[in-house]
């Protein structure tokens, strides 16, 4: 009677261990909503710099983050011309402004600010087409130089204004 048990027991947990191990879930979220019966291809111009005051690596930091961030979260092919989506546009600002004033009348805060115009094309489906501007700004002390501080912030305001574009674009949120 005891082996029974003993049985029925060891039963019950191999039949739970398969049903679990066999029974999973799967998902994943990239973040976009796009048919790709229709939408097999992207293109995404370079954004040249067309602002008053202009720092190079910007350009260079904003095109590659734009491109990289369609070919790791969408099954989209990065194509030079004609793409069922076509994204283009300027850097139309760059620019930094007194934020706060101390009693003594200098600044203690700089914002530095970053804006995009964006064209976007899609050829599937024009009702969806748009231009707009994106922008990001971040705060940092006047103590510091902005030669100090410009790649970093230019990192985060990039990464902030690429997940805008995207979320316009494709995730339709």
């Amino acid at each position: 009677m005891v082996w029974i048990k003993k049985v029925v027991n060891i039963s019950a947990f191999l039949t739970i261990a398969v049903l679990l191990t066999a029974c999973t879930i799967s998902y994943k979220f990239n973040g976009s909503s796009i048919n790709y019966d229709k939408v097999k291809t992207i293109t995404i111009g370079d954004f040249p710099i067309k602002s008053a005051y202009v720092y190079a690596p910007l350009g260079t930091t904003f095109n590659d983050q734009l491109q990289s961030i369609f070919v790791r979260q969408t099954r989209l092919e990065l194509v030079r011309m004609n793409g069922d989506l076509q994204i283009e546009g300027e850097i139309t600002g760059y620019n930094q402004y007194n934020e706060a004033v101390q009693s003594d009348g200098y600044s203690s805060t700089t914002k530095l600010t970053v804006t995009v115009n964006v064209r976007f094309v899609n050829n599937t489906n024009h009702a969806e087409d748009f231009e707009r501007q994106f922008s990001a700004f971040r705060t940092y002390d006047s103590s510091q130089l902005l030669t100090t501080v410009q790649d970093g912030l230019i990192s985060e305001m990039v990464q902030e204004i690429v997940e805008q574009i995207f979320n316009a674009t494709v995730a339709n949120w």
